[in-house]
């Protein structure tokens, strides 16, 4: 009962989106009323009345597509109308009304959805800072007008407004939504900052080298908006049907004339020839195929995408929040003395204070060995370096190598600098452990693989897809080391977006079709690149979600497979009742051709296609 009730209350939003559809049903429903009554000419009237209100725009659309140099499935539609029309088989006539303006209200309403990740991303771009005066103090200016070599004043939880080098001390800086990385970098006097990144530590000072228009943040705006009106659109799968099937109709119809010398014949063969199968078959199965993705939490936005992805030849993915869990896990513990147990309990409780991702997975860990952790007084944290506090009478500090070693009198040394050395490489973070003064030893952090990622790549080959790809701004050691455990075929290290973006295009020139996933601001100039762009929706940014074209709701990577094969069945299924329904309508057309079939008989008989048609459309569910 209340679904009825609530598909009710949108029947009047449905009619004012898509009146032609209503019109079309609500006039042909009035003739036959009127015809059953014994009022034939009133009958007459309302379908014609009707043909002449709902063609009239269909003619006027079609028309109009053909100026722009679009060929599509609704030539035939329009030239059944206006035959209609010119000859008075109103009857036949509204059923093609019906039929061609339900087929695209069918499609618009599925997907119907505009992007709005420009919006994103705009609103989520620096607008204010803080400029230093030469008197010393400081105002609040907009972004847009600092300019090179404005000294810029930073302070914890800002963004960083425009690209520039550090002036203090240290920094440390949250880049995660511009490379994807989700550890915070440590900043050094002259290293670089990118506007968009977070300080997540003390507040410092940066010396401006670009102005807000020519910054790393502006030039990710920059970049999905030229994608996406660079990316080509994708002829429907019905218009390319259409190409074949309209000119051989017309041809047709030319032969009726010339057999029979009767209008109603080319009347007749443009009815039966009506493509209705191209018209409700390839959106039905679109729908379809979209409702069963949907039952697997993977959201898909409009039909092209549920078409494309079924016909990748090429993935590529990011590597940290896609790939990866992108939140740091302990790889291995390295005590200098002792099995180390004692020095991780310890640690851990300190870190159970803090709110630092660090500091959640060294503590998660802790109590996963030792149960609950004892709870440590005289707590103190600086942000980005380290904490340290007292428990069981000793004075415990966890932190980077520069903090730990401000709080003892010697230097880490031997087995734990080779460590330092070794995960630096590899990319991965070490947190120094100091008791009472004295190294005690480390912990190496890293980003775990998700389950099921090398058992999903072994699966897209099996789906046809010819090459596996990830692109990632981590280090090239670090990142061929996940590539190799994931089974991927390709690893491209070290980009900035625009270079993701660089390489979606190369893969898409190469193989024609690929799919991009991700789940961060720095891949979404990628994601609205490629064929499909598919987002980590669960964890991922807004942003990224708004640009893709596909959305996974469930934090499961191997959810794309899932998409390929539904994808490549709908495909299928769309195809065999487009390769039916046209099949049956050429029989017709031949038939009706000769004079045997009336219009109005025609009518019916190309719904009865119809029907079989959008019932075998609906497998794709």
């Amino acid at each position: 009962m209340r679904a009825t009730v609530s598909a009710l209350s949108k029947l009047p939003g449905l009619f004012k989106a898509y009146p032609i559809p209503f019109v079309a049903l609500a006039g042909l429903s009035a003739g036959a009323a009127a015809y059953a009554v014994g009022e034939p000419y009133a009958g007459s009237l309302t379908w014609y009345a009707t043909l002449v209100v709902g063609g009239a725009p269909v003619v006027y659309h079609t028309l109009k597509g053909i100026a722009k140099g679009r060929f599509a499935a609704d030539i035939v539609a329009m030239l059944a109308i206006v035959t209609a029309v010119l000859t008075d088989e109103a009857f036949a006539g509204v059923i093609i009304v019906l039929m061609q303006t339900g087929g695209e209200a069918l499609d618009d309403y599925g997907f119907g959805r505009a992007s709005s990740s420009l919006e994103a991303l705009i609103s989520r771009a620096p607008k204010l800072a803080r400029r230093k005066r030469s008197d010393g103090g400081i105002e609040e200016v907009e972004a847009k007008d600092v300019r090179v070599g404005d000294t810029m004043v930073v302070r914890q939880g800002d963004l960083v407004p425009v690209d520039g080098t550090l002036l203090s001390d240290r920094a440390e800086i949250d880049e995660s939504a511009l490379t994807g990385e989700p550890l915070p970098r440590t900043k050094v006097p002259g290293d670089g900052l990118m506007s968009g990144s977070i300080s997540v530590g003390d507040a410092f000072e940066m010396r401006a080298t670009r102005v807000s228009t020519e910054s790393q943040y502006s030039r990710i705006v920059e970049m999905v908006a030229t994608a996406q009106q660079e990316k080509p659109p994708i002829q429907r799968l019905a218009d390319r049907y259409a190409v074949v099937f309209t000119p051989l109709t017309v041809g047709v119809a030319a032969l009726g004339w010339i057999l029979t010398h009767q209008v109603s014949t080319v009347l007749a063969v443009l009815v039966v020839a009506t493509p209705c199968p191209l018209i409700l078959a390839t959106p039905l199965a679109v729908i379809s195929g979209v409702n069963r993705a949907a039952k697997e939490s993977i959201i898909v936005k409009s039909g092209t995408a549920i078409e494309q992805i079924g016909k990748a030849r090429a993935v590529l993915f990011d590597k940290t929040g896609t790939l990866t869990f992108g939140a740091p896990v302990v790889d291995s513990v390295v005590p200098l003395d002792g099995d180390g147990g004692d020095m991780l309990r310890k640690a851990a409780s300190v870190e159970q204070l803090s709110s630092h991702p660090v500091a959640k997975a060294l503590s998660g860990v802790g109590v996963e060995r030792f149960g609950p952790l004892a709870t440590p007084t005289a707590f103190s944290e600086s942000p980005g370096q380290g904490v340290e506090a007292d428990l069981d009478g000793e004075h415990v500090v966890v932190g980077s190598q520069r903090f730990c070693e401000s709080k003892m009198s010697q230097p880490f040394e031997g087995r734990v600098t080779a460590v330092l050395e070794r995960a630096r490489e590899e990319g991965k973070l070490v947190s120094f452990i100091v008791i009472q003064g004295r190294p005690a030893g480390a912990v190496v952090f890293t980003d775990k693989m998700r389950p099921g990622v090398p058992a999903m790549m072994l699966e897209l080959r099996e789906l046809g897809v010819e090459q596996t790809v990830m692109l990632t701004g981590d280090n090239r050691v670090n990142a061929e080391a996940v590539a190799k455990e994931a089974g991927i075929g390709k690893v491209e290290a070290n980009l900035m977006p625009s270079q993701k973006v660089d390489e979606v295009r190369k893969l898409t020139s190469e193989y024609g079709s690929t799919i991009m996933v991700g789940d961060g601001i720095n891949d979404a100039p990628a994601l609205a690149s490629a064929t499909v762009g598919v987002a980590m929706g669960a964890h991922g940014t807004g942003i990224s979600s708004e640009a893709a074209d596909v959305v996974l709701l469930v934090d499961d990577v191997t959810k794309v497979a899932d998409g390929i094969r539904i994808g490549q069945r709908t495909l299928g299924v769309a195809k065999e009742s487009i390769f039916f329904g046209l099949g049956a309508s050429f029989v017709l057309m031949s038939i009706a051709s000769v004079g045997y079939i009336p219009p109005a008989v025609g009518a019916l008989l190309q719904e009865a296609v119809d029907v079989t048609v959008i019932l075998n459309a609906l497998r794709a569910r």
